[in-house]
């Protein structure tokens, strides 16, 4: 068995009590720092710039680290900041140069026990509890394409994915038409869908992420009433069938009727007609 190598292996720490450890995680509304990191790298500077009513970052450096859900109990380095000012309603940050060529590339492991809540926490008395799963080979930028068989992602989750037009996913998706399924994961409804014509799988999901709502009746009705978070928050994607860009509208148009049929999103879903 291999000996495991600890994160102190790779970036030294002389004076851990001079830094406060973040362990960043889904806030209550559902945002995921990991995907706000995918997305604009700001977002999650961000993340360590807030300060709530209590004073969490005391000391003079944060080392931060975001949850990587990707993996089990596993923890992306997310650099580490100089503690410039504390306002009111923010803190003012730097980040420490020394730490970022493994800033989005170091991936550890960590057991969050269940009682570990909120988010700042001193140092030294989890530092050696981090061993080194992954090293990255550039900066994370999401999750990778994993067949057409295999998606199964939340709205948030694929959202950085189609706004940074991650090229693995944007190639793949593009070169389909198919029937995709919309789960509401709140509820249990489903939507059942195509792609069809000139338009691709990634094209229709384009629309979906960035409306909610894809323009379909029922959905619009659900996103009109409870805003483009509530699809962000609880609807899941996935691929049912995948076909040619040969393959006629109307076999599809069979295909897509006949997974309503399945699924019965007509008589328990979103699917009207």
């Amino acid at each position: 068995m291999s000996t495991p190598i600890k994160l102190t292996d790779i970036i030294p720490v002389p004076n851990p009590t001079d830094f406060k450890l973040h362990l960043a995680c889904a806030n209550t509304e559902g945002t995921h720092p990991l995907n706000e990191y995918v997305e604009d790298r700001a977002n999650w500077i961000g993340w360590n710039e807030w300060r709530g009513d209590k004073n969490e970052w005391n000391r003079p450096y944060i080392f931060s680290f975001i949850h990587f859900y990707p993996l089990s109990n596993a923890y992306l380095f997310g650099g580490v900041f100089e503690i410039k000012d504390r306002l009111p309603d923010e803190y003012v940050i730097e980040e420490v140069p020394a730490y970022s060529k493994w800033e989005g590339r170091l991936v550890c492991s960590f057991f969050r026990y269940q009682g570990l809540r909120g988010r700042a926490f001193k140092l030294e008395g989890y530092l050696d509890s981090f061993e080194v799963l992954e090293i990255l080979p550039e900066r994370y930028d999401g999750v990778r394409f994993c067949g057409y068989e295999s998606v199964n992602h939340g709205f948030s989750e694929l959202k950085p994915i189609l706004h940074k037009e991650k090229q693995d996913w944007k190639a793949s998706l593009m070169a389909v038409k198919g029937i995709y399924l919309i789960m509401d994961t709140s509820n249990g409804k489903s939507y059942v869908g195509s792609a069809y014509g000139d338009a691709g799988i990634w094209s229709r999901l384009n629309c979906y992420i960035n409306t909610g709502h894809g323009w379909n009746d029922e959905l619009v009705r659900t996103i009109n009433d409870k805003g483009i978070d509530y699809a962000l928050s609880n609807f899941k994607f996935s691929i049912l069938e995948v076909f040619a860009f040969t393959t006629s509208d109307e076999l599809i148009h069979a295909r897509e009727s006949h997974w309503k049929e399945v699924m019965l999103s007509r008589k328990f879903g979103y699917n009207k007609n």
